[in-house]
């Protein structure tokens, strides 16, 4: 038991003794991420689309916006938390696992805002 204490104080002190690994893939990943959240939001209040994960849509029935949004912020937080922890004896590994993290966000978002451009949604141009 001391010997676990010793090694969660030990990584205690060098994440906050050092700049965290992967600083900028991790604000991009928390970036598109937030960019997830805000379409999600958008094609909710749109009408006619439904959240498609059945846990961050039981979220969203049971506490509406506030619970979708930190279902959302949670599962970002836990990706985050455990890639800087890996990060610490596999580097590699943990930008590996960021990376396509913000991979599979960046084509959610991408998806999501393909189906609000195709509802009719987009800007509107006025020509002439």
């Amino acid at each position: 038991m001391a010997n676990q204490k010793f090694r969660i104080s030990s990584i205690g002190r060098y994440l906050f003794r050092h700049h965290l690994p992967m600083e900028t893939e991790t604000t991009v990943f928390i970036l598109v991420s937030v960019l997830d959240i805000i379409m999600t939001w958008i094609l909710i209040r749109s009408g006619g689309f439904v959240e498609s994960n059945p846990v961050a849509n039981y979220f969203l029935l049971r506490w509406g916006k506030n619970g979708l949004v930190g279902f959302k912020f949670c599962a970002v937080l836990v990706v985050c938390l455990a890639t800087q922890l890996i990060a610490i004896r596999r580097i590699q590994l943990a930008r590996l696992i960021l990376l396509g993290g913000t991979v599979v966000v960046t084509v959610v978002v991408i998806y999501s805002l393909s189906l609000y451009l195709k509802a009719g949604h987009g800007p509107q141009l006025n020509i002439l």
